[in-house]
């Protein structure tokens, strides 16, 4: 677990939540606590530090004691803009990107990450159905690279992380724990099932 000692474990909270009606998605309650800190909770047994990514209700997000950074970009522009501030504003050199809605990830996320990159500069987190290019392991190294990225109108997450030389891990044997809550009904459900 050497190297995992030496990520900063970021939870991205800066989206717009239009799916659950523009609340603040990260502020939601799961079983009477907030999306964001289930994520926290289980990122920070992996990492070496903790920072969070958001735009809106900062103070709250504050009270945890955790650095916040917010997007450098106007207007939300999705999850490539947060990693991009994030990495531009803190010193580490790898960070490990995760997104608010996903309250189940596993313990060992970080370590088969770092295991499993095989010298790619970005890999993420592949259910064995779909990409999650937000549950991600960056290098500084590629913040020149996103900067102008971004700077050219792109937006999508997967397209520049295949650009950047990145690839997915397999986390089938683990669908489950990343199951994502995007509106309120999901909400409801995971409320329900626990």
């Amino acid at each position: 677990m050497n190297q995992c000692q030496q990520i900063i474990g970021v939870v991205l909270a800066g989206g717009r939540a239009t799916r659950m009606g523009g609340k603040d998605k990260g502020l939601q309650l799961l079983n009477n606590t907030p999306l964001w800190q289930h994520v926290a909770d289980t990122l920070a047994n992996q990492v070496s530090s903790m920072a969070i990514s958001a735009n809106r209700h900062i103070d709250i997000y504050q009270r945890s004691g955790y650095p916040v950074y917010q997007d450098n970009l106007v207007d939300y522009p999705g999850p490539l803009a947060g990693m991009l501030s994030v990495m531009q504003q803190s010193h580490g050199e790898w960070f490990l990107f995760c997104s608010c809605d996903t309250p189940f990830i596993p313990s060992c996320l970080a370590e088969r990450l770092v295991q499993r990159r095989d010298g790619a500069p970005v890999v993420w987190v592949h259910d064995g159905e779909r990409d999650h290019p937000t549950i991600a392991l960056i290098h500084r190294a590629l913040i020149p690279a996103l900067d102008a990225y971004l700077d050219s109108g792109e937006r999508r997450v997967m397209v520049f992380m295949r650009q950047s030389g990145g690839h997915a891990v397999d986390f089938s044997d683990m669908k489950s724990a990343f199951v994502n809550v995007n509106t309120t009904e999901d909400l409801q459900m995971m409320q329900e099932k626990k």
